[in-house]
């Protein structure tokens, strides 16, 4: 554990008017108009249509859509960092497959071992910083072990934050010229789990019980059955979240299908009685339709990012999960950290794969980031803008030529507006964007530190052979 402080905690009062406050009434997404939504300390105090008589501070600009603290509940700071503008146009991808296992594992695990912790540290404040202008208070963030910084940086920058470190049956899965992957012996699954515990006991409720943990388990392909029963088990014991990545190609379900019986990747992850409410199952590609039905009966949740699937020219459809009755939520995967950028994407891509306008909705996909998210992970105190509730808010610039004239915020939300758009982010009532800036960090010398560091993987010889191909 580093030598990061949180923030100080929230006092007085605060007062945030919003021309447009997304609210849940009797259960229903409701979008009230000219209302003030009044912050004490963490916690959300009152939403009403009179401005309060005094605050300590008072946020007025008008224009201004006032949301819960958007949630996303899937994003990679490091991993896509090492690939940012290197994978694009196919490029790194050997034999057309996925570079999960050419370039985003081993560079990540290579990067670990080259970077000091300031270093990492460097990459994980920048991260943050992207996640917050984009949008997010809420993100749960799967990353190698060896990078603890992570914990860190959502510690010094306020998010909340669920950590999600990996954990391997294999210690260096990786893939071939041909892309046939190597998953390496069958050595570091205690390790890793040993390694979650210890993370687990120092970070687990930190600044008030903003920083959490998730199980994760990293994927059907890379973690064999003894693994996933232990991880699945001591969550459980717990009560902690568990993520992983599910039918992310077909060559895991290839994989899974030889080693299991002929079992889907859902299937095994059913057999083994991972497969229930407490699941958050990334991407779900290659999922047949008989898996979501499973899914769906078990409860499950998918975690849709239809952009970083759109990069190699796959159409990840939030439409086909949540048509068949999954619980489907929408993440970014680190590739592009805007998440009103990847509201649109889902939007655009089921409508165009299910040849229907009224697909993925926006009342819907506003409600994957805020509380259907929030119920995904068993935070009735997120989500959603209610007395009582955490002072979590993300609050969204629609005054500008670009957003107006407009008659549903939501669906100017997902049509129109993205990041440039984010006005405010507050968690736990500590404003951390505002006007669009960080409130905490001088944008430029973070950007610049982050930069370099990931510059410092790149210049590496064996990055350079796993972007050539």
């Amino acid at each position: 554990m580093g030598t990061a402080r949180a923030p100080a905690p929230a006092t007085g009062t605060i007062a945030v008017f919003g021309s447009h406050v997304l609210t849940l009434v009797d259960g229903v997404q409701t979008v009230l108009s000219d209302h003030w939504v009044v912050v004490e300390g963490d916690r959300i105090a009152a939403v009403t249509p009179h401005r309060p008589a005094c605050a300590d501070r008072v946020l007025d600009r008008p224009g201004r859509f006032v949301l819960p603290g958007l949630m996303n509940l899937h994003n990679h700071c490091f991993s896509e960092a090492v690939a940012r503008t290197h994978t694009e146009d196919g490029a790194g991808r050997k034999n057309n497959q996925s570079i999960v296992y050419t370039v985003l594992l081993p560079l990540t695990k290579r990067g670990i071992e080259v970077l000091s912790p300031a270093e990492r540290m460097d990459v994980a404040r920048l991260g943050i910083l992207q996640l917050l202008k984009g949008g997010a208070a809420t993100v749960m963030e799967p990353f190698r072990n060896g990078i603890p910084e992570m914990f860190d940086a959502a510690l010094e920058m306020g998010l909340r934050f669920y950590g999600a470190p990996y954990l391997f049956s294999g210690s260096a899965p990786q893939a071939d010229a041909s892309g046939r992957v190597d998953y390496g012996a069958n050595d570091a699954g205690e390790a890793d789990l040993r390694a979650w515990n210890d993370l687990h006991a120092a970070w687990e409720g930190r600044d008030g019980g903003r920083i959490r943990l998730a199980m994760s388990p990293h994927a059907t392909d890379t973690c064999g059955p003894d693994l996933l029963r232990a991880a699945a088990a001591r969550a459980r014991e717990l009560g902690v979240p568990i993520t992983t990545h599910l039918a992310q190609s077909k060559a895991e379900v290839a994989t899974i299908a030889a080693r299991h019986a002929g079992r889907t990747p859902a299937e095994y992850l059913d057999w083994l009685g991972l497969l229930a409410p407490d699941l958050l199952a990334a991407h779900c590609v290659d999922c047949s339709d008989a898996d979501l039905d499973l899914m769906a009966a078990r409860g499950a949740t998918v975690l849709n990012c239809p952009r970083v699937f759109a990069r190699a020219g796959t159409a990840a459809a939030f439409d086909r999960f949540a048509g068949r009755g999954v619980r489907t939520l929408v993440g970014t995967d680190g590739y592009n950290m805007d998440l009103l950028g990847e509201l649109n994407a889902a939007a655009t891509v089921s409508k165009v794969v299910s040849g229907r306008a009224e697909a993925a909705s926006a009342p819907d996909l506003v409600g994957a980031v805020t509380h259907e998210a929030a119920a995904a992970i068993a935070r009735p105190d997120l989500g959603a803008i209610r007395p009582g509730a955490k002072a979590d808010l993300t609050v969204v610039d629609l005054s500008g030529p670009l957003t107006q004239p407009l008659h549903d915020p939501r669906r100017a939300l997902v049509w129109l507006a993205n990041r440039a758009d984010i006005d405010a982010v507050m968690v736990d009532g500590r404003l951390l964007i505002e006007g669009g800036r960080s409130t905490a960090v001088d944008e430029a010398e973070v950007t610049r530190a982050g930069a370099a560091a990931i510059q410092k993987i790149w210049t590496l010889p064996e990055a350079r052979a796993a972007f050539a191909g």
